[in-house]
């Protein structure tokens, strides 16, 4: 496979695993970008600096190039795939989960959150009023598939890895730095949230690269395969980091400190299916979930980010340990002080159960 790639964007988590992706697949490269540079960017790649948001600035940066494959992960989009009319043949680009209905107001659906798990021929956000964000993107899609009908495009989860801005793990990679080794987490820390590490994402895109046939015209949501709950993302980090943690569930109604940590209004489920690109594509994990959880604490040790610079500001947690104890401590003495529950027949996990306090064995022993 050979030709010219115009990569917009290139320098975020995703950009630099597709830009290598296309030249081991022996591409010429350009990135258009606004100007900052990354280490992990060969210098053979071409250099395009621009705004990808300003249809004018767009226009004369490009002015007479054209490219066999175009890539757009960054700017605006329903301006970009309106100009790459006729300066590519083949169009692969990058959204985002809002456009689900209740991926942003889960309040919306009618039974406490959305199904689980997404397909990607779920309701769309149709209303503006109930959604704007989400509105905004169903129409830049609509706008996306009308001036390039061809394109592949990929609805992101939360995306995480090296140059994310939105770093969810640094919410408790600093904690635990700092001496944290209580931690509280809504309703048990249960909540399902698709990810995606940012090598398999891109590893997703490039997919599409290779097979355009079955590819082109079509909408994946792309994440990783495994889907961890917010208790098993808190402790995969806590032990990669050697920390002995102390989880204290208290119910999201009384945990407003968790806010950043659940990103919505509520604690139900936002899990994409990924089975099209597995089937269509092939997909499957360059890197495991809990690898990837490891990777992105190193990175985040090693590039730690300013205290309450851009990170933290995006983050909107103001790490208030203080708050947060004064709320542990009266949660416990709160509970402690509920009354024993007495009943006439204590409750059972039903008769389907044999784990531990469930049912007892039917025969002392076992015969083959």
């Amino acid at each position: 496979m050979s030709g010219t790639a115009l990569v917009i964007g290139g320098t975020g988590p995703t950009g630099h695993y597709i830009v290598n992706g296309l030249l081991d697949r022996g591409y010429h490269v350009t990135i258009m970008h606004r100007g900052h540079e990354i280490d992990e960017i060969p210098p053979q790649v071409v250099h395009i600096h621009t705004d990808p948001y300003d249809e004018s600035c767009l226009l004369e940066a490009l002015k007479d190039r054209s490219f066999d494959l175009c890539i757009a992960m960054y700017g605006r989009l329903r301006v970009i795939a309106r100009v790459m009319q006729g300066k590519c043949d083949r169009f692969i680009s990058a959204g985002g989960g809002p456009a689900y209905r209740g991926y942003m107001n889960p309040g919306l659906m009618s039974h406490h959150g959305m199904t689980v798990p997404i397909y990607e021929d779920a309701e769309l956000v149709h209303e503006k009023e109930e959604d704007e964000k989400g509105w905004r993107i169903v129409r830049t899609e609509q706008a996306l598939m009308a001036a390039q009908p061809g394109a592949t495009h990929f609805r992101y989860p939360y995306v995480y890895g090296a140059y994310q801005l939105l770093n969810r793990e640094w919410l408790f990679v600093r904690r635990f730095r700092d001496g944290r080794r209580r931690i509280i987490l809504p309703d048990g820390g249960l909540t399902l949230h698709s990810y995606g590490y940012a090598e398999n994402v891109a590893h997703a895109v490039l997919l599409a690269v290779d097979k355009p046939r079955v590819s082109m015209g079509k909408i994946y949501n792309v994440a990783d395969a495994e889907v961890l709950s917010l208790r098993q993302v808190v402790e995969i980090i806590a032990g990669h980091m050697g920390v002995e943690l102390e989880i204290v569930n208290i119910p999201w109604e009384h945990a407003p400190v968790t806010r950043p940590f659940i990103m919505q209004a509520l604690t139900s489920h936002r899990v994409q299916d990924i089975s099209a690109i597995r089937y269509d594509l092939g997909y499957e994990d360059k890197v495991q979930a809990r690898e990837a959880l490891g990777r992105t604490v190193d990175w985040l040790l090693a590039n730690q980010p300013e205290p309450g610079g851009t990170i933290e500001t995006i983050l909107e947690d103001p790490f208030d340990y203080a708050a947060e104890d004064r709320l542990i401590d009266a949660w416990q003495r709160l509970t402690a002080q509920l009354p024993a529950l007495e009943m006439a027949v204590e409750p059972g996990f039903t008769m389907s159960y044999s784990g531990p306090g469930g049912r007892e064995r039917s025969q002392a022993t076992f015969t083959e």
